[in-house]
């Protein structure tokens, strides 16, 4: 018997010889190395969204219980959705006595403290940056150590000294309270964008005849925009949220925030929970609408920043 012939064959991967036709790969065991990767992130996207419903679930929670009626919101049966949605506890949340002075109040000391701490923490972190002094060290180690301690802790010591200088129940030593808590952290943040800044830009800007507040000024202060504006956003939600430093400082109710106003929330049948729920959801919406204006402003920021450095 005659052994049976084996007709070479051409692979689909392999080219033809004078075919001209480019080679086309053979597959490979890329596939199986993909998905083995894909697991994790998919657990990982898992555990993210998990965490995510976790947080964001007390939010959902206060504006569906605004939303509900009265029998809706006291029922022992959790109502994952208004069944008949009213706007009557932002009625009740509105009509309260004292709410628009309560938030007049919070406006002036919020925007006060926001603008003076980023004046003061803009001239100190530039100093401390661009200026070689004596002790410039030991500050920023004693800025970073107060930063360390809870601001509860700080808080009978400045009432003390505030009490000493008359500025109790007053709306400027609330405002510089809220100054004092938060200027730390405003100067650290600042000071990393300025040391980021090159000196060459500040160099040219001199040669070019340029004094020193107007390098400040025209120069330096677009660079560090986005930490001039994420500084901005700390305060007001600081300043904007606290409770503890208002009911401390101030004694005339007629002088409270609204945090203040808002814990003792309460009508003569007991606490009104879709009320205190409407009030919290008007009291979380200048913060919401105060981030969406700087947020802009901080990618444009970080963008001129980029080019220019």
């Amino acid at each position: 018997m005659t052994a049976p012939t084996v007709t070479p064959t051409t692979s689909a991967s392999a080219p033809t010889a004078g075919s001209g036709s480019p080679a086309v790969p053979a597959p490979t065991v890329a596939a199986p190395v993909r998905r083995r990767r894909r697991r994790p992130r998919v657990l990982v996207n898992v555990i993210a969204v998990a965490f995510c419903l976790v947080w964001v679930f007390p939010i959902y929670w206060m504006v569906n219980t605004a939303f509900k009626p009265s029998d809706e919101v006291t029922t022992l049966t959790p109502i994952w959705f208004p069944l008949r949605p009213t706007l009557e506890n932002f009625t009740r949340a509105l009509t309260q006595d004292g709410f628009l002075v309560y938030l007049r109040n919070s406006a002036i000391v919020v925007v006060s403290a926001v603008l003076l701490s980023i004046v003061v923490g803009f001239l100190a972190s530039a100093a401390l940056s661009r200026f070689r002094f004596r002790g410039r060290r030991a500050i920023l180690v004693a800025i970073l150590f107060v930063q360390m301690i809870p601001s509860g802790a700080l808080l009978i010591p400045l009432f003390l000294s505030f009490q000493t200088l008359g500025l109790l129940n007053s709306y400027i030593g609330l405002i510089l309270a809220y100054v004092a808590s938060v200027l730390p952290f405003s100067i650290w943040v600042m000071r990393g964008f300025f040391v980021a800044v090159p000196v060459e830009i500040e160099e040219a800007a001199k040669v070019d005849g340029a004094g020193t507040f107007r390098i400040l000024w025209s120069v330096l202060f677009p660079l560090v925009m986005p930490g001039v504006i994420a500084t901005s956003v700390f305060a007001f939600i600081a300043a904007w949220n606290d409770y503890l430093t208002a009911y401390v400082m101030l004694k005339d109710q007629g002088m409270y925030t609204l945090p203040v106003w808002l814990a003792g929330f309460s009508t003569n049948k007991g606490t009104d929970f879709g009320g205190l729920m409407a009030a919290s959801v008007l009291f979380s919406i200048p913060v919401v609408v105060f981030f969406l204006i700087v947020q802009r402003r901080l990618v444009s920021g970080m963008t001129a920043g980029a080019v220019k450095g």
